[in-house]
């Protein structure tokens, strides 16, 4: 796995890496940027998870996660705060991921 300087380094060689799609939580489910799709956590896998501190602002504290679904053709990136900054629904949606390993 490769190490990145800054989240921007981490989504833009992602994206070349076939990470296209832009995920995001709404309510219970991840739903594609790109397409509309929604899915549940459970059908998406995390393939990567790459953390940033926040050397001299928590506010960029972040977490980026590359993420694919398991049973269509969908490579993204889900993006979230961690610390005081942190989603909370996002989180919990991420555990859930996690949980389905």
């Amino acid at each position: 796995m490769k190490n990145y300087d800054t989240v921007s380094e981490a989504v833009n060689d992602l994206c070349k890496r076939g990470y296209v799609h832009d995920f995001n939580i709404k309510e219970e489910c991840i739903v594609c940027g790109n397409t509309g799709v929604s899915l549940s956590p459970e059908e998406f896998e995390i393939d990567e998870v790459h953390r940033f501190e926040g050397d001299t602002d928590p506010g960029d504290e972040m977490i980026v996660y590359a993420i694919s679904a398991k049973h269509i053709t969908a490579k993204g990136v889900l993006v979230n705060a961690f610390g005081t900054y942190s989603d909370t629904q996002t989180s919990r949606i991420v555990k859930r991921l996690f949980l389905s390993h």
